[in-house]
């Protein structure tokens, strides 16, 4: 599956981004997939993750209740509602397609989206 991120920016802190990622194949609906985020000097790390048919989540303590992971398996597509948003959010965030749950580190997915910059200013 070939992934394509997109959505990202430039917002205020306490702001809102919405980042989308298309996904081409016919599987789409059999991929785990995820959002990772990395930031300058720093490792990149798992967001939250959404099963199959979007029934669980996963998100990093960091993100709990300010972003929400959801998937539309029609559209081949999975999102990520980024609320709140504060300055250590500034990353390069990727999404992710693995065939297990629950997977948080890097080496678990297979196929990776280019990345898409958010840049959170004060």
């Amino acid at each position: 599956v070939q992934l394509q991120a997109s959505g990202g920016g430039s917002v205020r802190a306490g702001g809102s981004l919405r980042l989308s990622c298309a996904a081409s194949g016919r599987r789409f609906a059999s991929y785990v997939m995820a959002w990772f985020r990395q930031a300058p000097g720093k490792e990149r790390e798992i967001a939250a993750a959404i099963t199959l048919t979007g029934t669980s989540t996963y998100y990093a303590d960091s993100v709990k209740g300010r972003f929400t992971i959801s998937r539309d398996n029609a559209m081949n597509t999975v999102y990520l509602q980024m609320n709140s948003l504060k300055l250590e959010d500034t990353a390069v965030y990727y999404c992710a397609a693995t065939s297990n749950w629950l997977r948080r580190g890097v080496s678990d997915y297979d196929y990776w989206g280019q990345g898409t910059q958010v840049t959170v200013s004060s």
